[in-house]
């Protein structure tokens, strides 16, 4: 009996060995660098993230706190006064560098590529002068840092006490940030964030401590593809004969704006046609977002979309004011995960409701 506590620390002992990072020789299953981005010399990927198109907003100033805000982990919310937002088809790796190679070496070597094509640099910094705290993604109760700007804890899919979660986790040291261009080759430019820094002490991470961690999020330009089909009125006087709303996706806005995109039209076409098919009939236009930026901005953003749509059916189709009520609901109602973009994309709606 006195033997098992032995048996069962040793039992411990094995399971935490082999759950404990490893030193990388090889890149991750199914990553790669782009084409046109060259890796610091024996580096390998240990995350890796590619989206067709996706949104970013980068930090092109130092983090500053957003008062009594929280974000879903309790880390005090931290934003910049100036960023640069951007979309099309969106890349993410982490590299793990040579040993005896600092964050500041590496750095400089990705600086010298994005002089050499003929970008720019639109933002540096250095440790706390970034703003925010000196965090990896994977905490709570604390004070958010850059790379929860860039690469969110909600982004993390890399298993626990991976390479990857490792690395991304950790508390970095030697941070260097830097905001780039890159010309694109067809008179666009490509946009990255580039976080290097030193991947400091964690449980389950040893073989990764004091290593140089290179973050690269890349957006280059791509039109978003246009798959939506448009919601007939018959088919919306159906759905709200049924269930007393609808959600309509044909509806479209460009990132943190408030003003319809020409793909919109045919779905508000199609809202009037409902509205003068059935004189009698009042709804509430009602605008939703996703969980990206804080919620005080999301609830005004939601607002003036839907003001939006109800300015159209009243200026563009001649439908009477008083049957239409706008309403913004932010990003309290969403009906998908917030963690995947499919899912944004599905909380990013307009719904009719029936009065």
């Amino acid at each position: 009996m006195r033997r098992l506590p032995t048996l069962l620390c040793l039992m411990f002992a094995a399971t935490t060995a082999w759950a404990d990072a490893t030193e990388p020789t090889r890149d991750i299953d199914g990553a790669k660098d782009p084409a046109w981005l060259q890796r610091y010399e024996g580096s390998f990927i240990v995350s890796y993230e590619f989206r067709g198109f996706d949104a970013v907003k980068f930090p092109a100033s130092a983090l500053e706190r957003v008062p009594d805000q929280t974000d879903a982990y309790n880390n005090q919310v931290h934003r910049a006064k100036q960023n640069r937002e951007v979309e099309g088809e969106y890349t993410r790796l982490l590299y793990i560098a040579p040993a005896d190679r600092s964050p500041l070496e590496v750095m400089r070597n990705y600086l010298d590529l994005v002089e050499e094509g003929g970008g720019k640099t639109l933002y540096r910094c250095t440790d706390s002068d970034c703003g925010g705290e000196l965090n990896g993604n994977d905490h709570g109760g604390g004070i958010q840092g850059l790379m929860e700007q860039i690469y969110p804890q909600a982004r993390v899919k890399d298993a626990d006490f991976s390479n990857g979660k490792c690395a991304s986790g950790a508390t970095p040291r030697e941070q260097h940030y830097s905001l780039v261009t890159l010309p694109d080759g067809s008179g666009g430019e490509r946009t990255l964030g580039l976080l290097a820094y030193q991947v400091g002490d964690r449980s389950y991470c040893d073989a990764l401590e004091n290593r140089t961690a290179m973050l690269v999020v890349a957006v280059s330009p791509k039109a978003r593809e246009r798959k939506m089909v448009t919601v007939s009125s018959d088919e919306m006087a159906k759905a709200l004969d049924a269930a007393g709303h609808i959600a309509l996706y044909g509806i479209q806005f460009d990132t943190n704006k408030s003003s319809l995109k020409p793909e919109s039209v045919d779905t508000i076409a199609q809202i009037a046609k409902l509205l003068q098919a059935q004189p009698a009939l009042k709804l509430d236009v009602v605008g939703h977002t996703d969980n990206v930026g804080d919620a005080a901005a999301n609830l005004k953003l939601s607002q003036r979309r839907a003001d939006a749509v109800v300015a159209s059916l009243v200026e563009d189709h001649g439908i009477d004011e008083a049957r239409l009520t706008a309403r913004g609901e932010g990003l309290g109602k969403p009906v998908a995960d917030n963690a995947t973009e499919e899912g944004r994309a599905r909380n990013r709606r307009v719904e009719l409701v029936k009065r």
